[in-house]
Parts: structure tokens; sequence; C-alpha cells
């Protein structure tokens, strides 16, 4: 048996009924931090030129607050991109890959094609996490995570194989669905080097691509199966054939519990050490010193972390990208802020962060990289001018909550649709299982309430 078909057989066996509650509330929670960071990105040159492009088009897919209506495809191109514009996506870890932009914005967009159930949406969301994280878990070994762009690689597969789940596609077609996933799996991480926007647009494509297969599946196209695990499949492609065993879906529990949620908007790596820096700005203000005390520093951080590209960059920061994916920049800019936030990756010309990140170096920590990827530590030891040092250790990220999900949702939210709409959207989350027309999801999302299904 293909291991598509084995993929399939595993999912199409899981109901909605025998999912934990604690994996049906995760799927609400990733669900409002995908719309938290839409909703924050719509301005941002990316999401831009993508509603730009989309905007020619006409359909009847809702847009995470826009009144455009378009094809599925595009919707879920565009809803991909404004998801992962502030790089405060979920994460992954096993995988190196973030999920929920192309799994939500697939769904959302299928979710108009058919009458499908808010329970339809949730249990294929669940089964899109597992598919993705168990096939990146098998190929994202660290040769493939430098060149290839994990959620490019990881996320249509999954994503197709949801969509056509959730539209009741019977096997044959849901195989179909995933193998054609597969061939369109795509990504390079060139753009840590050049500067270039590359990689916002990774889950456009791959959520469009999921739309496209899952719909191509539907309409009664064919893939060979074997796309994932054949003489010319993508795991032989990826130089990985010999894992392919050690994908297993549902073998040992859900994945999307293994999903955290980003504290700060930046790339994976730097949070802890950006954690790290904050608790330090702390110690600085309570000796009476400032950044200008600090003479070097030095980063301690798993081998993974120092490896990603983008990750080991002292400056200079010329694209807001390349200060989010450099953890020498991270460390700078939250020491010199004394937070963790948004505002500190608009300040690319700011001497200051400049002088720090310039003085920092990462280095491999043994234990660290150990641990790593159930847990992802980082230690920020800072050097004083009077010789004397100051050190933060923490033995994982610490990410962010539940409460604080909510919370940057509706202040996301409210600005751009309303407040009564961003609770209504907000209380739909919560009752989704509910919900018998999980089209309402996304029309809630967009900014237009003419076409709201009652």
């Amino acid at each position: 048996m293909s291991l598509a078909r084995q993929i399939v057989t595993s999912t199409r066996a899981v109901a909605f009924e025998q999912l934990p509650k604690e994996v049906v509330e995760k799927v609400k929670v990733c669900c409002l931090d995908f719309l938290s960071a839409a909703y924050e990105s719509l301005d941002l040159p990316w999401s831009r030129q993508a509603l730009g492009i989309v905007g020619r088009g006409h359909g009847s897919a809702a847009i995470a607050g826009s009144s455009v209506r378009v094809p599925a495809g595009d919707a879920a191109f565009v809803n991909g991109i404004l998801g992962h514009g502030l790089v405060r996506e979920d994460m992954h870890t096993g995988s190196v890959s973030h999920l929920g932009v192309v799994v939500f914005p697939t769904l959302m967009a299928l979710s108009h094609e058919a009458p499908v159930s808010g329970r339809d949406l949730i249990t294929a969301a669940v089964c899109g996490y597992e598919v993705s994280a168990q096939i990146g878990r098998a190929l994202m070994v660290p040769d493939n995570v430098r060149q290839y762009r994990p959620t490019g690689i990881c996320g249509p597969p999954g994503a197709a194989l949801a969509g056509a789940q959730m539209l009741g596609c019977d096997e044959g077609a849901t195989v179909s669905a995933l193998a054609f996933g597969a061939n369109v799996a795509a990504g390079l991480n060139e753009w840590p080097y050049s500067g270039g926007d590359d990689m916002f647009f990774h889950v456009g494509f791959a959520a469009r691509n999921a739309v496209m297969s899952a719909q191509l599946a539907q309409a009664g196209a064919t893939c060979s199966e074997t796309s994932l695990d054949g003489t010319a499949g993508l795991f032989r492609a990826l130089g990985s054939q010999e894992r392919v065993g050690q994908v297993k879906p549902f073998a040992s529990g859900y994945e999307i519990l293994s999903v955290f949620h980003k504290p700060a908007p930046a790339c994976n790596y730097a949070q802890t050490a950006a954690q790290a820096a904050d608790a330090l700005s702390g110690d600085l203000k309570q000796r009476g010193l400032s950044t200008s005390d600090i003479t070097s520093i030095r980063v301690r951080c798993t081998d993974a972390a120092i490896a990603y590209p983008g990750c080991n960059h002292a400056g200079p920061f010329q694209k807001t990208l390349q200060a989010k994916m450099s953890i020498h920049y991270c460390v700078a800019a939250t020491l010199l802020r004394g937070e963790i936030a948004e505002a500190n990756y608009r300040m690319l010309d700011n001497p200051e962060i400049a002088r720090l990140a310039s003085c920092t170096t990462l280095e491999p920590d043994d234990d660290l990289t150990a641990a790593y990827p159930s847990q992802q530590g980082s230690e920020v030891i800072l050097t004083l001018r009077d010789g004397s040092t100051l050190a933060r250790r923490l033995p994982n990220v610490i990410p962010a909550t539940p409460a604080d999900i909510r919370a940057r949702f509706l202040r996301a939210a409210e600005p751009v649709i309303g407040r009564d709409a961003a609770q209504d959207l907000g209380t739909l989350i919560d009752e989704l299982e509910s919900e018998p027309r999980a089209e309402r999801l996304a029309n809630l999302a967009a900014l237009s309430r003419e076409a709201v299904v009652t």
C-alpha cells in the first residue's frame, strides 16, 4: 500500500466525536491566532500586493478584513499571506513548519464550495495539521531545512488532504488530493541571504495549491498515489527515502497539540533568546544600567537555531524580514526597548540596535541541542563595561497562552471589522462545533457584512 493511501486510511478513520476536548479547543486557539495575525498584517506591503492582484478576479470566497470576493484559490492565497505577514504564526517545531497559515486558509476557502459544518472543518483541520506535521518530521532533516522552506514542503499535502476530506471526497479522490499536494510542494530558503520577500508568499502559494489540489481531486482528476514514496516521489527527491516509514499519523497522539504560539513576531529560533533578553532588560534597569553599558553579547542556543538561514546574521538590516529572522537583532531590539513587540522591528536604522547586534555572537550549547526539538532553550549573556556579566537561561520558549491569543485577536480584529463583529466572530469560533455552516467563519472574518450567511 502506498504511503498516501496509508495516510488517508488513517485520517478517514478520525471522527469528530472521537476527538479529545483539548484537541478541539486547540483548533479554536490556532484559528484565533491565525486571524489575529491576519488582521494586523493588512497594511503590510506583501499583503497589499496580494490583495491588489486577486482583486481583479470575481468569486464567492471571503478574505479576512476585506470586502473583496474572489475564487477559492485566490482567497486562500491572500489569507495565507495575511496570516504569515507578522512572522507570528503558530509553530510546529518537529516539522519546522507553520501549519495554521496553510490549513486554515485552505479550509476557509473551500468552505464556500460545499455545505460543510463546523465539526467537519475542525476534524479536517486536525487531520491537516497531523499529516503536514508527520511528513515534516520525516522530511525536514537539517540539510533539507537549510535548502527548502519547510512550510512550503509540508503544508500543501496535508492541507490538500484536509480540504478533500472536508468536502466529502471518497478515499481515492482524497489520495489524489494528497498526492497532488506533494507535487506542488515548494519553497526555497534563498530569501534570508538576498533580503527578498519570498517567505511571505510561500504560504500563499502553498494554500492556493492545496485548494487547487482538492478541487482537482473532487472533479475526478487522478494523481500518482506514489507521489510521496515512489521512485520519483517527494521523499526520494529530498534524499529521505529511508524515512518514509516514520510517517504514522495519530500513532502517538495528535500533532496539533505539539504546536505552540509565538510570543514574539519573529523567527521561531529567536523566540527564547528574545524572552531571555526581555528579562535581562529588567535586570539592567534594576542596576541603574542601560544598553550603553553592554560591550558584548553571547547567545547560547541549539545547533538548529544557528544553522537556520537568516538566524546567524549580525547586520546590516535593510528589510524587516532580515531583522525578524536574526537572533542578533531580536535580542538587541528587546534589550533596548525592554519589551517584545512588533514596534521592535520598525527600527532598522537605530544605531544602538546596530551596535548591539554587531557585538552579538551565537554559540552552540550541547545540552540545549540535545533537548531540541521537544524544547527550545537559549541563554543570553551580557558582558558589561566593568567586566561583570549578566545572564538569563531559559530551558524552553514560554508560549503565548490562550488568554494572550484571545486578547491579541480582539485587539487586532476590532479596528478592522468593528467591536460587535469581532465579538461575534470570537463567539462563533468558541462554538464552532455547533455551527451548521462552516462558511460563516470566513464570512464573519471578512470586512463586508452583506454576504454573511445566517
